[in-house]
């Protein structure tokens, strides 16, 4: 069957490609639906690595995806052929010890699509452990279960954070994964989020979701705009999202004492973090590494209308304009927050 191949640094094919199809008894087959186009995918696509993930050797690309189960193993009771699902892309050895103390997403050996050299799921059919796939509700879009995973990011950091109702959070960086925690930070309590960013139209978009303040940091001081919103006293959680270095400039002055640093962004190198200044206010640090358990509570918060992805949705393309969808989505375009690749 046809994938969508990264053969190289810069170099997408879309061709046969061999993926295994054998449906273990505790495995479903999908026929994948939509497919959204990750950051990740794209620096693959750019500079052919992350840190220490190298891709050697062709490599499907694609994570995020939704699709319809087709076939499931024998030993499946809670999906059927037919069920339409969002899939977990990270498999952990669920006997390793990260598993056993709950935390299967930092699992050394946990195995992720797209990750080299793990293939992806831009293809038509994905074989896929049924523990890790979850059925979508009827009022939630392909569209939307393909949101899921980039979503579970933002909940795991809101998770992280101990929100309480009535916080104020800052979202630094509004990307994809800055506006999920914004959403995901509200749903957790936050009476309001002041998400922070330097390209107007990513603002105009997360502007529209209740409860958000969008401040352009060329024309305001985040910090400014935090104390003029809190009399002074500081946000009692800051999501850093975006992995700029630049953004850890005088970070701690946005949190109240007591408050939590959430890092969510991956800076490209190391950064300074005033510890004297953290210490002074009995400030947590927190980090998020992808998420583990978050999934069903993602997709029951979409399912409720608690959480709107649809607005963050940009473009959709055919399977067959594969090529040219990761190109638009490296291009940088101002107004895409995400792209997406339809299969079908």
């Amino acid at each position: 069957m046809e994938a969508l191949v990264l053969e190289e640094k810069g170099r997408i094919s879309l061709r046969p490609f061999a993926l295994p199809q054998v449906t273990g008894p505790r495995d479903v087959r999908i026929r994948v639906h939509t497919v959204g186009i990750c950051g990740s995918d794209i620096h693959y696509y750019q500079h052919g690595r992350i840190g220490p993930f190298v891709v050697n050797e062709p490599m499907v690309l694609g994570h995020e995806a939704a699709g319809t189960v087709i076939e499931v193993g024998e030993e499946v009771k809670h999906l059927k052929a037919g069920d339409r699902v969002c899939m977990e892309p990270g498999v952990p050895d669920m006997e390793s010890r990260a598993s056993r103390e709950g935390m299967y997403n930092l699992d050394p050996s946990v195995r992720f699509w797209a990750t080299p050299p793990v293939h992806g799921c831009l293809a038509p059919f994905v074989v896929h452990p049924a523990a890790f796939t979850f059925k979508l509700p009827d009022n939630v879009s392909f569209a939307e279960g393909a949101i899921v995973e980039p979503l579970a990011i933002g909940m795991q950091a809101a998770t992280k954070a101990a929100i309480r109702p009535g916080d104020v959070a800052v979202v630094l960086g509004a990307g994809t994964i800055g506006m999920m925690c914004a959403l995901a930070a509200l749903a957790g309590g936050c009476s309001r989020a002041i998400v922070c960013d330097l390209v107007p139209e990513k603002l105009d978009l997360i502007a529209g979701v209740q409860g958000v303040t969008a401040v352009d940091i060329r024309e305001r001081r985040v910090r400014d705009v935090v104390s003029e919103l809190t009399g002074g006293w500081g946000a009692n959680v800051v999501f850093e999202a975006s992995g700029n270095e630049k953004a850890f400039d005088g970070i701690v002055d946005l949190l109240c004492p007591g408050g939590c640093l959430v890092l969510v962004g991956m800076p490209q190198k190391a950064v300074p973090i005033d510890v004297v200044a953290v210490q002074i206010k009995e400030a947590r640090i927190e980090s998020v590494f992808r998420y583990a358990n978050m999934f069903e509570r993602a997709i029951q918060l979409i399912a409720s209308g608690r959480i709107d992805v649809k607005p963050f949705i940009s473009r959709s393309f055919a399977f067959a304009d594969g090529i040219k969808a990761f190109e638009e989505a490296a291009s940088g375009n101002p107004s895409d927050v995400k792209v997406q690749i339809v299969m079908e």
